[in-house]
């Protein structure tokens, strides 16, 4: 903005009053400030939204591994990140030096492509390169939609974080990935008496810190 019109959007009214014409062109200048924000804001939040309907396909995209197993009512995608979340909130005996909200964060983003891709499981047979490339596909939308700028950004470096498994907090939230897997086939099998032994299979002796050992040697130990 010119050093004119800066001063005349920053004079009081009662001022500028003392003069019409500069009465007349401080009011133009604060009404196009003012619509200029009003617009700015109206985008982000079309912008918002469209991210958010778009997510709302986690909610009812159920996870793949429960819906082959014939699991009635089987959680959505949405669901399980949730609890992801709520693991990193809770959790009293993090490593040293983790950031608890970054582990947070990226529970609730790290499967987030799957509004677009789905639940790509291993009994479908994409190659993990493929499956990587789709969901870095989706995700480069998502972002996109929502705008791009600072909040994409750190959508983005959060799941590529996980996905590279490239740090302390990243470790930790794949850990909980496969806790919170283990846990709803617990659930599953006392409420409804599936036997989701490979579940449990599928992570034994993949866990990474000593919380995701603690924390699955617990939910184990309840299935006695």
């Amino acid at each position: 903005m010119g050093g004119s019109r800066a001063l005349l959007l920053l004079l009081p009214l009662s001022f500028a009053a003392k003069s019409p014409f500069l009465h007349h062109r401080a009011h133009r200048l604060r009404l196009a400030a003012s619509m200029s924000s009003s617009s700015s804001a109206g985008s982000s939040a079309s912008s918002a939204i469209d991210f958010l309907t778009l997510c709302h396909r986690l909610k009812t995209t159920k996870r793949a591994g429960w819906v082959r197993r014939g699991v009635q009512g089987p959680e959505s995608v949405a669901d399980h990140m949730y609890r992801m979340g709520v693991m990193a909130l809770v959790a009293a005996d993090l490593p040293a030096g983790v950031n608890r909200d970054r582990c947070v964060k990226m529970a609730i983003v790290h499967d987030i492509a799957e509004a677009i891709v789905g639940d790509i499981t291993p009994s479908d047979g994409v190659p993990k390169e493929e499956k990587s490339r789709r969901e870095k596909e989706a995700l480069d939308h998502m972002c996109s939609l929502l705008g791009g700028g600072s909040r994409a950004e750190e959508i983005r470096e959060l799941w590529m974080e996980y996905e590279q498994n490239a740090t302390l907090e990243a470790k930790v939230v794949k850990d909980f990935d496969k806790v919170e897997m283990i846990l709803q086939a617990l659930e599953y099998e006392k409420e409804q008496g599936h036997d989701l032994e490979e579940f449990f299979q599928s992570t034994a002796g993949k866990f990474q810190t000593d919380i995701g050992k603690a924390w699955a040697a617990e939910v184990a130990s309840r299935r006695k």
